[in-house]
């Protein structure tokens, strides 16, 4: 993992009908969330499609939904959020626009679902979520999930979708004590262990402290990062596209993964 600013690449949505035919493109700015601009271009998401990475010239990536014709009233824009009340801004302090592309993994495997314990680098010592992390320049979100995984857990995974896409806007202070207008833009795939092994962090000094398979019946009595806890619950409600059956295993609460320091 590393903990460098490179710059994000540059993101756009496309919406596209159940038949395949595309019906509606555009720019994802900073702040944007993909479900509320669709919603208000008049389309409801019905599942995350895919990504597509192109490196030529300038890393792009488009990002494409299954949609519906909107019967709900559009989402409203939220505001982003104000964190860290304790620090307010200092006078004549601008928060600074980050966008941070990261891509994470829903891994199972006969031992369970892997896991990431939160290092001291972090905002969230000590509690977990699932692997993956920022995604290098021209790097395609898959390839970079897998090298996640590796770098933090030892473990050889096989993606084999795009479960859903989350995007959440703070402003608050990074680690470092910058203050930022962060973007968070969250591509997260379901992937498969077929080889299982003892988890090993190779990242050393990152933001992963250790990595563990975790068998379902345990997950409750983890300390899971409250974000992430809501996230693999919309994972597991998310229409899995292999096989076009939904899942409903509710768990709880929302907020947002902690970043490196920077």
């Amino acid at each position: 993992m590393t903990y460098g600013r490179p710059s994000p690449p540059s993101l756009v949505v496309v919406g596209v009908e159940v038949s395949g035919a595309e019906v509606v493109r555009f720019v994802l700015d900073h702040g944007d969330d993909p479900v509320a601009l669709l919603a208000s271009h008049g389309w409801q998401v019905r599942t995350a499609r895919d990504v597509m990475s192109d490196s030529r010239g300038s890393h792009v990536l488009t990002m494409s939904f299954v949609v519906e014709p909107q019967v709900a009233a559009p989402l409203e824009p939220e505001e982003p959020l104000h964190r860290d009340k304790e620090l307010p801004p200092g006078k004549g302090e601008v928060p600074e626009r980050y966008q941070r592309v990261a891509a994470y993994a829903y891994v199972t495997s006969s031992r369970g679902l892997l896991m990431t314990q939160f290092s001291d680098r972090t905002n969230a010592q000590g509690r977990w979520g699932l692997p993956g992390g920022g995604i290098e320049a021209d790097e395609p979100p898959e390839q970079a999930v897998v090298r996640e995984a590796w770098e933090e857990s030892g473990q050889v995974i096989e993606v084999s979708e795009l479960a859903l896409v989350r995007t959440t806007r703070w402003i608050g202070r990074a680690p470092s004590g910058r203050l930022e207008d962060f973007h968070a833009v969250r591509l997260v795939y379901r992937a498969s262990c077929h080889a299982p092994t003892e988890p090993v962090v190779h990242d050393v000094g990152g933001t992963t402290a250790s990595a563990a398979w975790v068998p379902p019946a345990d997950l409750d009595r983890l300390d899971v990062a409250s974000s992430w806890r809501s996230l693999m619950s919309d994972v597991l409600m998310a229409p899995n596209q292999a096989d076009g059956t939904e899942h409903h295993e509710q768990q709880t609460d929302a907020n947002d993964r902690p970043r490196s320091q920077t």
